[in-house]
């Protein structure tokens, strides 16, 4: 993997773009809530973003959806301020469409695929083709999904498509407001389905590799501005900046597809 610091070199003539979309010459707070997908190149990328337009970046962490108290969500229905969310794509046009989302601020980040991980040094499953990963789950005793959207479709489609939904029932279960990677890290899974996005950080585990072509669902994780945002130029020249080419390398890195340089209307 290419080293932060040499990524960031990349970045230079990028961020100099950045400062002049910032808006305001006093810094801003901007407030973001964010899923776990975007998490590690978001990590990178908000410094880089900080030091180029003197805005600081406070952030909250959690689900795109589900009902555990620190889900996107549950969050906005607290009350909670917040200026930008970065979620499940489709999680923030439904937000959207309640009115939580400005309309037309939508921007859509990065394609994520679903990766399969086990503990360190547990035997690694074959996982080439449909069939396989079929055998992988029967021999499995015990398996982890996600709450959000990669879960979702795992237990309601994945399984469906292969046949095996009511044997899932016994041994699969839903790991809410935790990385799944931790469950199987600390042996409590022996397979764990979730964004490689989302697997890469965590220690203690290998990643077998992505889902097959036949049963891959790609997650769009997308930014948009909320409509109870108090710093929403502010919001939109980070939405810009995570879409510009300047945050490409560090969005590979982590596991995941860029989709395209953009901005926000």
């Amino acid at each position: 993997m290419e080293s932060i610091s040499a990524t960031f070199r990349g970045l230079a003539l990028g961020l100099l773009g950045v400062v002049s979309l910032a808006g305001a010459s006093d810094a801003a707070e901007v407030r973001v809530m964010i899923s776990g997908g975007l998490t590690v190149a978001y990590q990178a990328l908000v410094p880089e973003f900080e030091k180029a337009t003197g805005n600081k970046v406070l952030t909250s962490f959690g689900p795109s959806m589900g009902t555990t108290t620190n889900a996107i969500p549950v969050r906005l229905e607290r009350g909670e301020p917040v200026d930008v969310l970065i979620m499940v794509g489709y999680a923030l046009a439904d937000l959207a469409n309640k009115g939580k989302v400005v309309a037309g601020s939508q921007v859509d980040l990065t394609r994520s695929p679903i990766g399969i991980a086990v503990k360190s040094g547990a035997p690694k499953p074959d996982i080439s083709s449909a069939e396989a990963v079929k055998r992988a789950l029967l021999a499995a005793k015990t398996i982890a999904y996600s709450d959000s959207a990669s879960g979702v479709y795992v237990s309601t489609e994945m399984f469906e498509k292969l046949g095996i939904a009511e044997i899932m029932k016994d041994k699969a279960r839903k790991i809410p407001a935790t990385p799944v990677g931790e469950i199987v890290a600390r042996g409590e899974a022996e397979l764990g389905f979730q964004q490689i996005s989302e697997l890469k950080p965590v220690q203690g585990i290998d990643i077998v590799g992505p889902l097959p072509n036949e049963l891959q669902k790609i997650t769009v994780f997308s930014a948009g501005i909320a409509t109870v945002s108090k710093e929403p130029e502010a919001g939109r020249a980070l939405i810009k900046f995570l879409a510009s080419p300047a945050a490409r390398d560090a969005i590979i890195s982590s596991g995941m597809e860029p989709i395209s340089a953009g901005g926000t209307n």
